[in-house]
């Protein structure tokens, strides 16, 4: 990040042209869209099999009885909530909202964004019906192959998502025995997915370097402020969810002091916050959960193993924002509609987020593509997203032990 930033900015203060400049940002683009087309090429897969493996896992929490529709609702819920929070502080403090109308122009060029105004997606100007029909595919593989092309008129990524939900779905009711092998190719294609996630990430320091230097030679110190005001927006959002919303749901529905609770979970927030990976962050969670929290170890298991790939508050919260953010930064009004859309995406999105660093990139590409907000547009916000995965993770994890406690007063 440092060396992306402090490079870029020297070259747009070194008194070179602007030709010069171009031609300099020319040779170091490249490097960092490889490593975002690294991440984008996996979107697809992802949603295949992230998303179809979590609704059946959640599909089946009704065979475990009222532990199962409990973790299920808190869930579903609580994610709402912190999208809702995040959307509104996003709102608010509108850290997009101020680039020069130059810099906007450029990003408008840059990034292949509509001009100024409503976002036009294949979606807008339909009718309710129309647009329903539309999101069940005909074809969901012509759906897949044009997925990210703004002209197709089809469902794209949405009727992706409507694919995935029926798979998911159907697994659940399904007789386990005959859906067993195609359970493990989901849970195949899933790891290898990954695994490329993974190869992408390990281009990370570099292709940082590259996204931050290509931003701050073309625009200077104007987007760091830009980016700063985005990074403060998300730390506020996940510190009100944090201690606000999770002490307020110990304090009534856990029945436990908020206090007792964070005194004793510190060192789960801290492997969180290290290890950016709430799938990492398992072991040590389940240990404090079972041994200082005190909540029975069926429940703890039960709810946390769920919870690590299901119950991503963090991360719902943190796609929220990051969309409405970039949809500011292009001069692109979202309606009522479309933020209802967002939220509604960013909810099942934490449901289908892989529980490791950078799992949420493909889900967010996807919701932007949705809206109408060019994918590449994430390249913006990239360079500081290492921090702020770092930072959901913890509120992931504190998540998925606030979600154990009430799940177990509830029993009692």
């Amino acid at each position: 990040m440092i060396t992306g930033i402090a490079t870029g900015v020297s070259v747009q203060n070194s008194g070179l042209d602007q030709a010069s400049i171009a031609t300099i940002v020319s040779y170091i683009k490249p490097i960092g869209d490889v490593f975002l087309r690294m991440i984008f090429m996996m979107v697809i897969p992802l949603i295949m099999s992230g998303l179809a493996l979590g609704v059946a896992d959640l599909g089946s929490l009704r065979k475990v009885g009222r532990i199962g529709w409990r973790t299920l609702t808190y869930t579903v819920l609580v994610s709402a909530m912190s999208v809702l929070l995040g959307i509104a502080l996003v709102t608010i403090f509108n850290p997009g909202g101020d680039i020069s109308a130059q810099d906007r122009q450029l990003l408008v060029e840059k990034y292949r964004a509509p001009t100024a105004g409503v976002a036009q997606t294949a979606l807008a100007g339909r009718s309710i019906g129309d647009i329903l029909s539309t999101i069940v595919p005909k074809n969901p593989f012509e759906d897949m192959v044009r997925a990210f092309d703004p002209t197709y008129s089809g469902g794209g990524l949405l009727a992706i998502m409507f694919f995935t939900l029926m798979i998911g779905m159907a697994m659940t009711v399904c007789n386990p025995e005959k859906v067993k092998t195609f359970r493990n190719f989901l849970e195949g294609l899933y790891e290898v997915t990954m695994k490329v996630i993974d190869f992408g990430m390990r281009m990370a320091p570099i292709g940082v370097a590259a996204l931050l230097f290509t931003l701050t030679a073309s625009f200077g110190f104007s987007m760091i402020a830009v980016l700063l005001r985005f990074v403060l927006v998300v730390l506020l959002a996940l510190s009100i969810h944090q201690f606000v919303t999770y002490s307020l749901l110990l304090k009534f529905l856990g029945k436990m002091s908020p206090v007792f609770f964070f005194k004793n979970i510190g060192e789960v927030m801290t492997t969180a916050f290290s290890t950016s990976s709430s799938n990492a962050t398992l072991p040590t969670a389940l240990r404090v959960t079972i041994e200082k929290l005190k909540v029975p170890r069926d429940i703890s298991q039960f709810v946390l193993t769920i919870g690590s790939t299901a119950n991503q508050n963090g991360t719902a919260l943190y796609e929220g924002v990051t969309v409405l953010f970039l949809a500011q930064c292009f001069g692109i009004h979202l309606d009522l509609a479309q933020q209802i859309l967002v939220i509604l995406l960013s909810v099942l999105g934490g449901v289908g987020t892989a529980g490791v660093p950078g799992g949420s990139l493909p889900i967010i590409a996807m919701i932007l593509t949705t809206v109408g907000i060019p994918a590449e547009g994430i390249a913006i916000i990239y360079g500081v997203d290492r921090l702020l995965d770092m930072s959901r993770t913890v509120l992931n994890v504190t998540g998925d032990m606030t979600a154990a406690v009430y799940v177990s007063r509830a029993q009692t």
